[in-house]
């Protein structure tokens, strides 16, 4: 029968009733409104008829199916991020937001990458609005809402062999771990602590930043990453220098690792720039004695642990499980159970006397609480 208004007893809101073409509905129009009701039912009573001839690939938008693809996981960095100052959202969601995937083609994505990115490069053209839009149409591929199809992603234009140098992003190389210690001691506690577990760790700072004191294991040496990078849930072991400094900031509970003043770093994906200013001022203190250290970031962390599990002779498979590179069916099953293979690893990243040296060890959480008072005594000096 088709669809019809009509009230429930105890409720002033009109409900949509009936059965088209085999699929039967009962949903409330979330209004009393007799008119708007009756403008909604039509609405539906067409959605349905149409999903039932044509399928359901005629209906969906690009902005439901990126949707779809956070709710199971996918990474929202470039696809939709929200402005500090005035909460706007932005990014490829936003571009297509209401165009039907069935409308979007290539002159489409094209021209969204030459809006959203007007003077990027190709490169980062295609890694800040291809790729995005990439796995999102995937997704819905991959839900049968539309076709399988190959993009074609931006090329560097022909022409030229000319090589051209670009400055290189810090922390896209590993360092050597007495050098790493040396710029840490030149940063305040709280910031200093931060750096110190992705040495140890090689987590991505993300990561780090919303770790909850329920994640982490300190019995087992194990720490666990509810969702990570890609999605999924995973292992971290944790080495035998980190036990204090994670004993004591579990003790503390909550959100792991804060700010000087107690609070929580905003969660964000942009390479650790929630204490970008801790590390420049580490590099800037560094760099008027002599020492060149521009090229060290929070990421440059999870390179080191990487490299140095290499120069340790760790297999390259237990390597990827730490990193979180690996991802079977067997490693997400033992998401939250230590592994003895890789704590036994983990533990071959040598530890520098300077490091264990520094101050803050004493109490790791009275010291997060405290800033560098930078000059000639260096002392500390509480926060306001």
């Amino acid at each position: 029968m088709p669809l019809k208004l009509t009230r429930r007893k105890g409720s002033d809101n009109w409900y949509i009733r009936g059965t088209i073409r085999g699929e039967s509905v009962f949903e409330s129009t979330g209004t009393c409104d007799r008119a708007v009701a009756e403008e909604i039912r039509i609405q539906a009573e067409a959605r349905i008829l149409t999903e039932s001839v044509h399928g359901k690939k005629t209906l969906v938008t690009f902005e439901e199916a990126a949707s779809s693809y956070l709710a199971s996981g996918g990474s929202p960095r470039f696809l939709i991020s929200y402005s500090k100052t005035s909460g706007k959202a932005s990014g490829v969601a936003v571009h297509f937001k209401g165009k039907l995937l069935k409308d979007i083609g290539q002159a489409d994505l094209d021209a969204a990458a030459r809006i959203l990115y007007p003077h990027a490069s190709p490169e980062t053209r295609n890694r800040q609005c291809y790729t995005p839009f990439i796995a999102v149409w995937s997704h819905a591929a991959g839900n049968q809402w539309a076709e399988k199809r190959e993009w074609r992603r931006p090329r560097k234009p022909k022409g030229t062999n000319i090589a051209v140098l670009k400055r290189k992003r810090a922390g896209t190389r590993a360092t050597e771990y007495d050098r790493a210690a040396q710029f840490v001691a030149e940063m305040t506690p709280a910031s200093a602590q931060i750096m110190t577990a992705l040495f140890y760790t090689g987590m991505r700072p993300i990561e780090l930043f919303v770790l909850q004191a329920a994640d982490v294991n300190v019995a087992g040496r194990w720490i666990t990453i509810q969702k990570s990078k890609i999605g999924e849930g995973r292992g971290v072991p944790m080495h035998e220098f980190l036990v204090p400094l994670f004993e004591a900031l579990t003790v503390r509970g909550g959100i792991l690792f804060r700010s000087h003043k107690g609070e929580p770093y905003p969660p964000s994906d942009e390479f650790g720039g929630q204490i970008d200013s801790a590390v420049k001022g580490a590099r800037a203190r560094l760099k008027k004695r002599g020492v060149e250290m521009g090229d060290i970031s929070p990421y440059t962390a999870r390179h080191t642990v990487s490299t140095q599990l290499v120069i340790n002779g760790v297999h390259p498979y237990i390597k990827d499980q730490i990193l979180g590179h690996a991802v079977d069916d067997m490693s997400r099953h033992y998401t939250h159970v230590p592994q003895a293979p890789l704590i036994e690893a983990i533990n071959t990243l040598p530890v520098p006397a300077s490091w264990r040296s520094l101050e803050w060890w004493q109490d790791p959480v009275y010291f997060s609480r405290k800033l560098r008072k930078w000059g000639a005594k260096k002392e500390m000096q509480r926060s306001a």
